[in-house]
């Protein structure tokens, strides 16, 4: 392991003493060489910040002493080598917005879905897919059923209906942004469907080949980003979204789609919504499933992926 200059430990140091004489919330150390939070001289000892920057280091993990931290709002660790997260991160009951884009995950832990208050989760541009996430991914409330992300499935709804009132809720309640774009799904879970207060989808750049229908259960959704996956229909259900108006997002490009919605898509997105609400389409998708043909086949090649290369290599 690299161990941190002289000179590189003694300016975090300065951070850090700095934060916590001066009572500074935020703490910045975005590209400063580090590869070890652990070797920053006591970060973890400022229980009071509530924002922590470390992207753009060379971190590989986060340690379970990120517990400790128990009044972070914000951890935003972009652009590191982390292939794994600690049990322990689910710990952090005030969390709102949590980065992990451009790492090298390709698993998240046990519990990951307990975060009460989070509402920003930025996955993009890992190795996860649809066997990835922890069975509690997409808790709902505590009265009714618990789910899970892209990747399994859960039926719980009999033993939480018992849950005690002191529980916190689960992310699923608060969850307002979730990017998942530049990993490995082929395919979504029903259960993506009750993440009520979801505004923003991103799933571009994946290897989806369907979508569920429960995604026509996300009301507020505001941005749905499905471009450069392997998609060829879309669940008549989407057709219960209002993703047309001028404050709204819908991308979908780049996906082999069947010809009468690649028609559609040339007049236009609310063209595109019209059809798919349209009894024709119903009637066609139907058949289409019914047929279960063969997926299109992957033409990204992801193995080139930084996130897939040693880490010597990518050191380099």
């Amino acid at each position: 392991m690299c161990l941190p200059s002289k000179k590189m430990s003694k300016s975090l140091k300065k951070i850090v003493e700095e934060s916590r004489e001066k009572n500074i919330p935020e703490v910045d150390m975005c590209d400063r060489g580090v590869s070890n939070m652990l070797d920053i001289p006591g970060l973890f000892t400022l229980s009071n910040i509530t924002q922590l920057v470390l992207s753009h280091n060379k971190l590989t993990t986060i340690p379970a002493n990120v517990a400790d931290l128990k009044n972070l709002e914000v951890l935003n660790v972009f652009n590191n080598q982390i292939e794994e997260l600690p049990t322990q991160i689910s710990s952090l009951q005030k969390l709102k917005h949590l980065n992990l884009g451009m790492n090298r995950m390709s698993a998240l832990p046990r519990g990951f879905g307990s975060l009460p208050a989070l509402e920003v989760l930025d996955l993009t541009y890992n190795n996860l897919n649809e066997s990835s996430l922890p069975g509690n991914f997409f808790y709902l409330k505590q009265t009714t059923v618990l789910i899970t992300d892209s990747s399994t499935s859960l039926s719980w709804a009999s033993s939480f209906q018992s849950t005690p009132p002191f529980r916190p809720p689960p992310c699923s309640a608060t969850l307002r942004a979730l990017y998942l774009s530049d990993n490995d799904f082929e395919m979504l879970p029903p259960d993506i469907g009750k993440l009520g207060k979801l505004q923003i989808l991103s799933l571009r750049d994946n290897d989806l080949i369907s979508l569920p229908k429960e995604i026509g259960d996300l009301a507020q959704l505001k941005e749905l980003h499905i471009q450069g996956n392997r998609l060829t229909v879309l669940p008549p259900e989407l057709g219960n979204l209002d993703l047309t108006g001028p404050k709204q997002v819908f991308k979908a490009e780049n996906n082999p789609w069947v010809t009468p919605i690649a028609d559609q898509f040339q007049l236009g997105v609310s063209h595109v919504f019209e059809y798919v609400r349209s009894e024709t389409y119903k009637y066609l998708y139907g058949r289409h499933m019914q047929a279960d043909p063969e997926p299109p086949k992957k033409n990204n090649d992801k193995t080139k992926k930084i996130s897939r290369k040693p880490l010597a290599a990518k050191n380099k």
